[in-house]
């Protein structure tokens, strides 16, 4: 790889995702990566970091780097075929990041399952499960979001929206609490390990409700859809089903929990912009994207790896090396948004990039973003004058993103 210019400030002190300093202002940390160049290697990481968006963009749509973990040159050795658990049935066997053809036939006969009519369907799986939640919290003088709301919604929208029955709950909670940990490759060997462990054990939980779902069909959730897909087209299976149920699950868990807690703390930093936010479930889901910029959360990106030596960005790569794409480093740069530091849940996004780009464009978004509305709403229509208690402590131990330790809220009820 190409050596650091001299007299140029080691990258790793420019930014430090993991530091408190990051975790309350990122962006000039952002800024100052992105102009060190387009592809930047960054050592603690042993990773190169692609910084600007058209390229990004241009990598999501042409996917010259491969998605496969097991193609990262730290990766553990890929096992045999007679080898694979149920994870790596899944994850290799019907991979929707390493296999392009085949995400692109999951995509387009699956594309019925995340129709409007099907996203309303489970709004209304999930409605009741909300209105507890606030019910059982009543009417205090101050509460945690995180640990009363926000830590509970994962789970509940997971759940209701593949069609877990309530039975299987206990069981199936930790996979959501540690699935997006089976492919990250900064965190330890063990800690990894046990994310799959607690992976296989998920899947046979789903190949035994599925199981039971065939024997008796039920019509408004994901997993239903899932079935009659499967019945009616070739080159479909069960492990696809099971594969794409995992994929809503990585999608879901942290990255809702994350969601929450920024959209309410962004509301309430800026309450004269909550009516609009709120106005409909189409409004929030610019406003979500607004919130996302805003607030710049993100510590990682996507990670590729290369296939084969290249040339990247006017870099060498070398066979095996991560590449991780960071489209939030944009998202204060003067040069890419108008006025970044002023939050408006009516600016406008083309493209929208935040659940992706082409093909990788995450199919489940409009699902992802009306979940999040309706819990977001349920808390402004039971506490309309509500505020911040406190300005809430940055936790600096999340592997991803930027979190709160509480989010302490008075509610003025």
């Amino acid at each position: 790889m190409n050596q650091p210019e001299q007299n140029l400030q080691p990258i790793e002190e420019l930014y430090d995702p993991n530091s408190l300093k990051y975790s309350v202002n990122p962006t000039p940390q952002c800024l100052a990566l992105a102009k060190r160049g387009k592809l930047v290697w960054y050592e603690p990481w042993q990773a190169w970091i692609m910084t600007r968006m058209p390229d990004i963009m241009d990598c999501w749509k042409r996917e010259y780097l491969s998605s496969d973990f097991y193609d990262w040159e730290f990766a553990p050795q890929r096992p045999p075929q007679d080898q694979w658990s149920n994870f790596e049935r899944a994850l290799i066997g019907h991979s929707l990041v390493a296999d392009h053809d085949h995400h692109r036939l999951v995509r387009r006969v699956t594309a019925p399952a995340f129709s409007r009519n099907v996203v309303d369907a489970i709004q209304k799986r999930i409605e009741p499960d909300v209105q507890k939640l606030f019910d059982e919290l009543g009417e205090p003088e101050s509460f945690d979001y995180l640990e009363k709301i926000a830590q509970e919604i994962p789970f509940i929208s997971i759940t209701r929206t593949i069609g877990v029955p309530e039975k299987y709950w206990p069981q199936i909670k930790q996979v959501i609490l540690t699935f997006t940990e089976t492919w990250n490759p900064t965190i330890s060997d063990e800690r990894r390990a046990k994310a799959r462990e607690d992976s296989n054990q998920a899947i046979e939980i789903l190949k035994q409700v599925i199981a039971e779902r065939r024997a008796a069909p039920v019509q408004d959730d994901f997993l239903s859809v899932l079935l009659k897909v499967e019945e009616e087209n070739d080159g479909f299976e069960e492990w696809d089903i099971i594969t794409l149920v995992l994929a809503l699950i990585g999608a879901g868990s942290d990255t809702t929990l994350v969601a929450q807690q920024w959209s309410v703390y962004a509301l309430l930093k800026n309450p004269g912009q909550i009516p609009a936010a709120l106005e409909t479930a189409d409004s929030f889901s610019n406003a979500f994207s607004e919130i996302s910029r805003w607030s710049t959360q993100s510590k990682m990106g996507f990670a590729r790896y290369a296939p084969e030596d290249m040339d990247i960005l006017g870099q060498k790569v070398s066979k095996g090396q991560m590449v991780l794409m960071m489209p939030h480093l944009k998202n204060h740069d003067p040069e890419y948004y108008d006025d970044p530091e002023t939050f408006d849940v009516k600016r406008v996004f083309n493209p929208d990039v935040l659940f992706g780009y082409g093909p990788r464009f995450c199919i489940g978004a409009a699902l992802a973003k009306r979940q999040l509305y309706l819990t977001i709403s349920e808390l402004f229509k039971r506490f309309p004058n509500i505020e911040l208690a406190e300005e809430p402590e940055r936790d600096t131990t999340d592997h991803n993103a930027i979190t709160f330790t509480r989010l302490m809220l008075k509610t003025n009820a």
